[in-house]
């Protein structure tokens, strides 16, 4: 017994396949081999009538408009070929007039009409054209019963059993969808049987890549044959677009918009609305939107061509942000001037808004009422949403004419010298000069701020000058007797000098006292006397100098101190 898989026979004159389409249409069918050049022939392969003037052939597009393939005059030996899209290079005119198409593929199922001008007649003989693979019918489901394949098993006694199963499971007819036709021969001379079974199948969705065998049984043996698939082909029910772009959009992107089908074959032409406006992109399944912008966002829909009414919608957002910061660049404000800052934004979203100066964030947007030399520096704006940002700077410079703030002084580490500070504001930065020379200068400036230092020897009561000055004027302070106790002071020092004997010191401490103390008295008493003489002149008019005599004595006092 031997069990094989019929391979396909010939159907004459048009292609080679076992599998039998059952629709019966309202034109003719034509069945070609997918990769063959496929025959269309002209009025089912009539004579051409004795008056012929020209003959053309021309197909359906997928929008459903007529479009020219090509022309033979009768009188001309050459046709002139019209297509302009894909089938420029691939369509020919046989001398019975067929149509002959290199390359059979998938999109050539369609309509195609041979239009035949004679005498004063035009004639018009539409043909649908099928492509079939080596092992399968493409065939839209819900529409045909086809035949599978024919299965043998010869030289068997008894006669074998053939079943069919799909995917390990059997097949069982129904009448209807699934129709198995069993036949037994006997050869008179062997009185051997050949068990034929044929297979009519209506293929489903579900059956995309399913393996269909045969099964032959017998009491000896049993035997399955090779696994065999088909191609199954059923319209598209349902559309989805795709959006392709990186995520967020931005104003200058481009944007794919992708059209899927799951239908199969797939439709090969679709209509695109963009913007309400129907565009139709023939051979491709996308259209791309260049350099959008925010007049982008919308919806936008995809649809069959041959029913627009199946479409599928997706919204497109493109992203944008404008920022407006005022002032920008440099400012130069004065001290205690106001400085009014304005930020505007548009966005398409949420934006996030945050501040820094000199590199450090703020908590929040800075004011300047009252312009101050610690305002000065680089601020920046910046400004976020999804995953676009925008930033605006300004550098604030405040300027102001010198202002000293206060002077000090204090005792040096040593104790022996004065150290005398001037602290002053201004911008640009002041020089500071003094009325009395120093040592050891020390210079600072910090937001505006200008401390210098002088370190001086204590000898005498003074008044002390400081001057601040810049390009916008100058300020000055001054302090009287500075050194007021600079005795105190030296004596201090010369005590502190003396190591011997603590005695001796505190005797020297009460002798300078002594002398401070009579000194007061030998000038209060002066005051007294004079106030004495006064009140003397004025009663008997007399002139308010005194004596010689007084004044002799009032010198002698002075020298005795």
């Amino acid at each position: 017994m031997e069990a094989s898989y019929t391979p396909p026979q010939p159907i004459v004159g048009i292609a080679h396949s076992d599998l039998r389409l059952v629709c019966v249409r309202s034109t003719v069918t034509v069945i070609g081999l997918y990769g063959e050049t496929i025959e269309v022939p002209c009025n089912n392969g009539a004579a051409k009538p004795e008056d012929l003037i020209f003959t053309k052939w021309k197909y359906k597009m997928d929008d459903g408009t007529s479009g020219d393939l090509l022309v033979k005059q009768a009188h001309k030996e050459q046709a002139q070929i019209q297509a302009m899209d894909g089938y420029k290079d691939r369509v020919t005119i046989a001398a019975n007039s067929s149509l002959m198409i290199q390359g059979g593929s998938l999109v050539d199922q369609r309509t195609f009409t041979c239009m035949v001008v004679y005498g004063s007649n035009l004639d018009e003989h539409p043909v649908d054209v099928l492509v079939h693979t080596a092992f399968g019918l493409i065939c839209y489901v819900v529409f045909c019963l086809f035949q599978l394949g024919v299965c043998t098993a010869a030289d068997a006694n008894p006669a074998a059993v053939i079943m069919w199963s799909k995917n390990g499971k059997l097949l069982v007819a129904d009448g209807k969808t699934i129709i198995i036709t069993p036949s037994v021969k006997m050869d008179p001379s062997t009185g051997l049987s050949t068990t034929t079974s044929g297979l009519q199948y209506t293929a489903v969705k579900s059956d995309v890549g399913a393996k269909f065998t045969c099964t032959a049984k017998h009491s000896l043996e049993t035997q399955v044959s090779a696994p065999e698939t088909f191609v199954i082909h059923y319209p598209t029910e349902k559309l989805s677009l795709q959006v392709l772009a990186k995520t967020p959009i931005r104003e200058g992107d481009n944007v794919t918009l992708k059209c899927n089908a799951d239908g199969n074959p797939p439709p090969t032409s679709f209509y695109f609305s963009i913007k309400g406006q129907k565009v139709t992109v023939k051979d491709s399944d996308t259209f791309t939107l260049t350099a959008v912008t925010r007049n982008s966002t919308g919806d936008y829909k995809c649809s069959l061509v041959d029913d627009d009414k199946m479409e599928a919608s997706e919204k497109v957002v493109v992203s944008y942000l404008d920022l407006s910061l005022s002032p920008t660049g440099k400012v130069l404000k004065m001290v205690r001037d106001t400085l009014l800052v304005k930020m505007e934004q548009d966005a398409s979203g949420d934006a996030k808004v945050s501040w820094t100066k000199d590199n450090r964030k703020l908590d929040e947007t800075p004011r300047f009422d009252n312009v101050t030399y610690a305002d000065a520096g680089f601020y920046v704006c910046e400004v976020s949403v999804a995953g676009i940002k925008r930033s605006q700077s300004f550098q604030l410079v405040v300027e102001g004419t010198p202002v000293i703030k206060k002077m000090t002084e204090h005792h040096s580490e040593d104790g022996r010298h004065k150290v005398l500070t001037c602290e002053a504001e201004g911008v640009p930065r002041p020089s500071v000069q003094w009325s009395i020379n120093g040592t050891n200068e020390e210079n600072s400036y910090i937001n505006g701020k200008a401390t210098h230092k002088i370190t001086v020897v204590p000898t005498g009561n003074l008044t002390i000058t400081c001057i601040a000055t810049n390009k916008l004027g100058n300020h000055f302070m001054r302090v009287d007797s500075v050194f007021a106790g600079a005795l105190f002071d030296m004596l201090f020092l010369f005590v502190g000098a003396q190591d011997d004997s603590s005695d001796q010191a505190l005797l020297i401490v009460f002798i300078v006292v002594g002398l401070i103390i009579a000194a007061a008295l030998v000038g209060l008493f002066y005051w007294l006397y004079i106030m004495k003489s006064r009140r003397g002149t004025w009663k008997t008019g007399e002139k308010e100098a005194g004596t010689s005599e007084e004044s002799k004595k009032l010198e002698e006092c002075k020298a005795k101190v």
